[in-house]
């Protein structure tokens, strides 16, 4: 076996081993299919919020706790609409508990329903977010408003960009709270809360936001490549809790549920995640604050707080206090601009993952390319474009080698006639010859190899990223995060009907147009250069090209789409380098003679 054969098996060798592991552990996933969440379900009469933490280290609060059922029906509500939002906000406590994202459809369909965010309690999976004061040693719950505390409508009857709404409440005793909400074009709230104190001496509170969901989301894909469950970020730490670890949480006695704090000294957030949706308490950048996850596994809700430190207000004295609350898609552009704003971190909401030194960069070239061109599946392609410029010197150096590789051929074969059957002495002569020649043999397997983290990282991309899903490209391929919808079922996409449910048996057997040009362009790239003599390696040439093409059949259909670029480009830059250097590749030839090696191999049978 040649230097240079030896090379590309062990290189094909390595990538084919890298995607096994990686088919085996992180198959392709489901589609994303978000189930209705609007239907009403009836929930325990003791179902609510977990207490809030105590408001200082040296005061116990009694915090919010709900003791009854509010939906959607029966709560009085003012309407919430932008161009990108609709739902209402609950009088009752305040909350903001009836969202939806009017961009986004659970499915990739225009008749699909519109994705449901958040939901009020008494409908399944409720899901909102709560603001309030929390009352400190001394001063009685009943003064502060709570979760069940029904608020006037001060000012505004809409909820619009540019108009927010105020709400109050008097509690009679000389306390008079006000709260003005407010929203931007995208999807973050701003909430102002105020105390005003008549009531002739002073008082202790501290103001919060939470975020409750009760139990587990019903979509939750379970993937291993992403979080979801809590994150937060203190004070430039990222911290990311899976929802089976927050259940697995130590029980905190002070918070009367498993519960994990953390104390924020200048810059944080914290909140909840999902795949492609997120909600979040920002603190006011520059301010201390405590984050608190918990589980209260009684009520089986889950929390996340951010409590600002206890703040006396005295007689006669008012406190106003601004926080903000994010609501919405993880979209790149609009999270990079919250951050531009103030909010730390707040790009990292996005799971990058561990090569989030590629994944960052490959994302940022591909959002700027699909503004560029106006279209995700040309995009790709001119990522890969840009990808094999970049990496085109070491790719030269590559086909050069192999080229010079192709013209030591008879000079090899002497050697391997001198040396007979010492194996020393023709491994001696060969490296004699290529440090000679100023040839590296290993030379063509760095290109190969630094295919795979861009690859993964590509993966990564779209799978995580929303400006990938639902993302069009042409024809048939209308969801480029999702596998090739073609099939022979539907005569690759030219009848007016769905191929094989992806990640069934059938679609592993009738394959779409992308992972047969897959194959293909695999297959003729070997033919640049002729079949191996040796029969083992002419076995793993023949099958490589269709092992591929039915392992990432059932992969993200804009993934495909990169590596059939990659190959053709691959293809274009070998045939033109190696013609450059004197040697012509006979790919006409090369395909002949493997179908006479295969007739030949038939006749014998």
């Amino acid at each position: 076996m040649d230097e240079q054969n030896k090379n590309l098996i062990l290189a094909t060798a390595l990538s084919l081993l890298v995607i096994l592991v990686w088919f085996a552990l992180f198959p392709p996933p489901e589609p994303d299919v978000r189930p209705d969440n609007t239907a009403v379900e009836q929930t325990q009469s003791d179902d609510g919020i977990a207490k809030t933490p105590e408001a200082a280290e040296s005061a116990t609060t009694t915090g919010p706790e709900e003791t009854t059922e509010t939906s959607l029906e029966n709560a009085p509500r003012v309407d919430l609409l932008t161009d990108r939002l609709s739902g209402s906000i609950s009088l009752i406590g305040g909350r903001i508990d009836d969202l939806r994202l009017t961009d986004y459809r659970v499915a990739n369909d225009p008749e699909a329903e519109i994705v449901t965010l958040l939901s009020p309690v008494g409908t399944r999976g409720a899901y909102y977010a709560l603001h309030g004061w929390a009352a400190a040693s001394g001063v009685d719950p009943a003064d502060v408003p709570g979760p069940n505390t029904e608020w006037d409508l001060a000012d505004g009857d809409t909820l619009r960009v540019g108009s927010p709404i105020k709400l109050q409440w008097d509690n009679g005793v000389g306390l008079l709270f006000r709260r003005t909400i407010s929203i931007d074009e995208d999807f973050m709230f701003t909430i102002e809360q105020s105390v005003e104190n008549t009531s002739g001496k002073e008082i202790d509170v501290a103001p919060y936001g939470l975020v409750a969901r009760h139990g587990q989301p019903e979509d939750l894909r379970n993937f291993f490549i992403l979080h979801e469950g809590v994150i937060a970020m203190a004070d430039g730490e990222l911290q990311e809790v899976d929802w089976d670890d927050v259940a697995d949480f130590e029980v905190d006695p002070r918070q009367g549920a498993r519960a994990e704090t953390t104390a924020v000294q200048n810059n944080g957030w914290i909140g909840f995640t999902d795949h492609y949706w997120m909600t979040t308490l920002v603190p006011t950048p520059g301010s201390a604050f405590r984050q608190v996850a918990k589980y209260d596994e009684r009520r089986d809700i889950y929390q996340t707080e951010a409590v600002l430190p206890t703040q006396t207000v005295a007689a006669g004295a008012s406190l106003s206090v601004t926080t903000q609350f994010f609501a919405g898609a993880k979209e790149w552009e609009a999270i990079s601009n919250y951050q531009s704003a103030g909010v730390e971190g707040f790009i990292d909401s996005i799971d990058w993952g561990w090569f989030f030194f590629l994944t960052k960069p490959i994302f940022w070239l591909l959002h700027e390319l699909n503004l560029l061109i106006g279209n995700m599946g040309w995009a790709i392609i001119g990522l890969t474009l840009i990808i094999k410029a970049v990496l085109f010197p070491l790719a030269y150096k590559s086909y050069v080698s192999m080229a010079k590789m192709k013209e030591l051929q008879p000079q090899m074969e002497a050697l391997k006639e001198q040396a007979g059957d010492d194996r020393q002495k023709l491994q001696q002569g060969m490296m004699e010859l290529y440090k000679k020649e100023r040839v590296n043999p290993a030379a063509g397997c760095l290109p190969i190899l630094l295919q795979i983290p861009i690859f993964f990282s590509l993966y990564k991309v779209i799978f995580v990223t929303i400006e990938l899903r639902h993302a069009p490209w042409f024809g048939p391929f209308q969801d480029l995060s999702a596998p090739d919808p073609t099939s022979i079922m539907n005569f690759f996409g030219l009848l007016p009907f769905a191929g094989p449910e992806p990640g069934s048996i059938m679609s592993f057997v009738f394959l779409g147009i992308l992972p047969l040009l897959l194959g293909i362009s695999m297959w003729l790239q070997q033919k640049l250069n002729p079949a191996p003599t040796d029969p083992t390696q002419q076995m793993i040439f023949a099958w490589m090209p269709w092992v591929f093409m039915f392992m990432l059949g059932g992969f993200a259909s804009g993934l495909v789409v990169y590596w059939i670029a990659n190959n053709t480009i691959t293809f274009t830059q070998q045939y033109i380098i190696m013609r450059s250097q004197g040697y012509t590749p006979d790919l006409l030839g090369n395909i002949r003679q493997s179908f006479k090696k295969r007739s030949a191999s038939d006749s014998k049978e």
